[in-house]
């Protein structure tokens, strides 16, 4: 048992990173499906430290305010912690205050099936493969890439075949990838990315969700992962596949990248699936809510974040935004949001929700008003206008095209 929670939960690479960097207080957040193993992980871990000198003291987090998936600075800051490590599925929102090093998990995947997947994929189409997935599976990679070359051997075929990299595995809120780069992920891959602290609406959206053009290329980072294509192409010309569950960061690809063909291979049940009907109806009704918010008069700003760099400025940039369209504003901090919370402010014709890019799409059918995200705020209550037509529902969920303050970007 303990040299399994020493494997899964990489504790000698935990280990390495925390005294390197001579860390004393650490919190350890566990999402809740992970809580049952915290006990061991937590034993693990300090046995690890001791074997080097000791004298670290680790804390366990459960129950946080607000997204598991986001790393919990407030819980943390309550035990002077000096740094976070974060288990299981994370969104990699920039940090505000505390570096933060990632153990994504290691999910069961049966790379054999899952190559055999890619290998049909690749002969009924004549598109290029892009392999995007759960940060849970990212530790299969190598694996997966070695046995797909050889299944493409043995088959006498050489599909083109793209793998997005992990972010990062470490996030400092100065932004020193020097030292990120010291502590790759299990997959190979690591940090090279700005993750500053952000001062405005348009970038800290685009922590969620963005595109960097280049002469030569163009970068995408979305959901954890990064990955270049050529400046002559269009996402539009590969067929994304997706390694993971139906969850909100598959629900982020497909919304962002509507126009693509999108397959999904469940791991779990070790087969493809290619009807996201489900996920095109959120999208029109995103659209709706932006309509609906054009008329309201009250706007109620829901924090859904304490942590997530640049939160504050997006705040301050909303309410502007909200005072400039002759419209009154309320700020209201409550933890998660429900129904129940909500009714407690019946003046509130619309919410915004700002958050992470994983948590940002409520679904509010059951609210007595919409929730809506900044980007679709701005979109209802300024002037701004972008060079895709609206009809494009695309748009409300895709901040690069920084459509902001009247502001006009032509795509």
């Amino acid at each position: 048992m303990e040299a399994d929670v020493g494997s899964r939960y990489e504790i000698p690479r935990t280990a390495e990173f925390l005294r390197a960097r001579a860390y004393t207080r650490v919190a350890l957040q566990f999402p809740d499906e992970m809580l049952k193993d915290a006990p061991a992980v937590a034993r693990a871990l300090r046995r690890e430290l001791s074997s080097g000198g000791g004298g670290v003291r680790v804390f366990v987090m459960a129950d946080t305010a607000y997204n598991s998936c986001c790393v919990d600075e407030v819980g943390a800051s309550h035990i002077d912690a000096q740094c976070v490590v974060h288990y299981g599925h994370a969104c990699m929102s920039p940090t505000s205050n505390l570096p933060a090093f990632f153990v994504l998990g290691k999910a069961p995947l049966d790379v054999h099936a899952c190559a055999s997947s890619m290998l049909e994929c690749s002969r009924k189409g004549n598109k290029r493969i892009l392999v995007l997935y759960g940060l849970e599976y990212a530790y299969a990679l190598d694996d997966l890439r070695r046995t797909f070359e050889e299944s493409c051997k043995s088959n006498s075929c050489n599909p083109g075949v793209q793998y997005a990299d992990v972010l990062c595995s470490v996030m400092s809120p100065s932004s020193s990838t020097a030292d990120e780069n010291d502590y790759p992920q299990s997959s190979g891959t690591s940090c090279h990315v700005d993750l500053s602290i952000k001062s405005d609406v348009p970038t800290f959206l685009d922590n969620r969700c963005s595109m960097e053009c280049s002469s030569s290329t163009h970068k995408y980072n979305l959901g954890g992962v990064t990955w270049n294509i050529s400046a002559e192409e269009k996402m539009e010309d590969y067929l994304i596949f997706w390694i993971g569950q139906d969850n909100s960061a598959f629900a982020n690809i497909v919304l962002t990248f509507n126009k693509c063909e999108i397959v999904r291979y469940d791991a779990i049940k070790s087969q493809l699936s290619t009807d996201f009907s489900h996920l095109m109806k959120v999208l029109r009704r995103r659209y709706y809510l932006v309509e609906k918010a054009k008329d309201a008069n009250i706007i109620g700003i829901l924090v859904g974040t304490l942590g997530v760099a640049g939160y504050l400025h997006v705040i301050k940039q909303l309410k502007e935004v909200i005072r400039a369209a002759g419209k009154k504003s309320y700020t209201l901090v409550m933890g998660r949001p429900n129904s129940a919370k909500l009714a407690n402010f019946p003046e509130c014709e619309v919410f915004v929700y700002v958050s992470c890019a994983q948590s940002a799409l409520l679904d509010s059918k059951d609210f007595l008003a919409p929730v809506i995200t900044p980007f679709e705020a701005v979109l209802a209550f300024s002037s701004a206008r972008c060079g895709i037509s609206l009809q494009n529902f695309t748009m409300v969920l895709m901040p690069e095209a920084k459509c902001f303050q009247g502001k006009r970007v032509d795509w």
